[in-house]
């Protein structure tokens, strides 16, 4: 377990968020799960601390307004409180250097002297609530002189480097489903290593083809090639949820070399991949007649159980599931009880992910309105979520190797 400080900067409305939601957002891929983090914002001329936690499993749907910065997201566990503490206690370990060497771009605190005075202080003012921070009315801009900064999460200074890998040329994909230079293909076969959010032991990827049924009929009209079958289909547990599973569709998309005009892919984009993304949505959705709804939920339900079962390894992953939330069920109640956790899951937890080779914040923002409008049972709009992923082919070749990579950038 690494100890690090989470900066939010002059923002008490982030950390506030951090606090009340037990959640963690980072700028930078830096932290892990089972990370201790300690949660620190610049209030007046102080950097106060007033809880910590313990990084669990990574979350899609961040609570910030600049939810975009944030390139990891947790969920927090084990959340204590302590009358806020004033972190330059750390320059007795670090000098006055002491933000660079224990809170600028989160780093893992190395030094036990620091990690032990921070403990300790938290431990004297520990409290059983949270004390949520107000802006003062008259409170005045930290004026500290530059070697007595403190840096937030995305700060850097000169004296750090980018250590480059190697230098990537962005080239198209060929199309969705070309065996080689396929997005799809691609995707489905590092999709693990490409979505660092999704825990490969929290997490199930179904590329079995479902097929939707019922109001979506309405959106594909007339529109031909749009056959309301979704290309993937995601689980994801999170034990701490109200509802443990969620149901995320995952549609591909690729304009790839075949529709490079703008007008081409503004035609694509209006006439097949939002009315695809609206039949999805309208399926699952209330707008739907509810006994057609209700037999489309539990035939894929039904099938999607036949699917992890026919397979050790997914029957053996989702088992474990279920234990952790019923310790004491029975064997044979497993798959009921995985029946029960789908068809809540179907009908108020429901995501449509669009993996796609362009995307504008303009689009996202409209994919988001639209799935937003189709409310589920419980009254919450379905979620979106929106990834790009680019080829890139290395620049530099040697000995006519050809080396390529993929890169991923989220619009959610």
């Amino acid at each position: 377990m690494s100890v690090r400080i989470l900066h939010c900067g002059k923002s008490l409305e982030n950390y506030n968020i951090c606090l009340k939601e037990k959640v963690a957002g980072f700028t930078r891929r830096v932290a892990e799960k089972g990370d201790q983090i300690y949660i620190a914002v610049r209030k007046g001329k102080k950097t106060i601390c007033g809880g910590r936690g313990i990084l669990s499993e990574p979350i899609l749907d961040k609570p910030w307004e600049d939810a975009d910065r944030y390139v990891q997201a947790f969920k927090m566990t084990n959340v204590e409180y302590c009358e806020p503490i004033d972190l330059s206690i750390l320059a007795n370990t670090g000098g006055k250097h002491w933000s660079m060497y224990y809170i600028q771009g989160s780093k893992e605190i190395k030094d036990v002297a620091a990690i032990k005075l921070l403990e300790e202080n938290f431990e004297a003012n520990k409290q059983r609530e949270f004390i949520f921070l107000e802006y003062e009315q008259h409170e005045e801009e930290s004026k500290l002189s530059k070697e007595n900064e403190v840096f937030s999460d995305n700060e850097t200074t000169s004296e750090e480097k980018l250590d480059i890998m190697g230098t990537f040329e962005t080239i198209k994909f060929i199309s969705e489903t070309d065996p080689v230079m396929g997005l799809e293909k691609l995707v489905n076969t590092y999709f693990f290593e490409l979505f660092p959010d999704f825990l490969k032991e929290y997490t199930l990827l179904i590329q079995e083809k479902f097929k939707t049924s019922g109001m979506s009929d309405i959106y594909s009209k007339n529109v031909s090639g749009i056959q309301g079958i979704p290309d993937a289909l995601l689980i994801k547990y999170s034990k701490n949820d109200s509802i443990p599973l969620k149901i995320i569709l995952i549609e591909y998309e690729c304009y790839g070399q075949s529709k490079l005009k703008s007008i081409e892919k503004f035609n694509y984009l209006n006439g097949h991949i939002i009315p695809q993304l609206m039949r999805f949505a309208s399926t699952f959705s209330i707008v739907t007649d509810r006994q057609i709804r209700e037999n489309t939920v539990k035939h894929w339900s039904k099938k999607l159980i036949e699917i992890i079962y026919d397979n050790s390894e997914t029957m053996e992953k989702v088992s474990c599931w279920i234990k952790e939330l019923e310790p004491g069920i029975k064997e044979q109640q497993i798959a009921l009880k995985l029946s029960v956790l789908l068809e809540e899951a179907f009908k108020s937890n429901l995501g449509i992910m669009l993996i796609i080779d362009e995307l504008t914040h303009e689009q996202r923002d409209t994919f988001k309105n639209i799935l937003a409008s189709f409310k589920q049972e419980n009254g919450e709009g379905i979620s979106f979520y929106g990834y790009v992923v680019r080829l890139g082919q290395k620049i530099s070749i040697l000995d006519d190797k050809l080396e390529y990579a993929l890169s991923i950038q989220k619009y959610h």
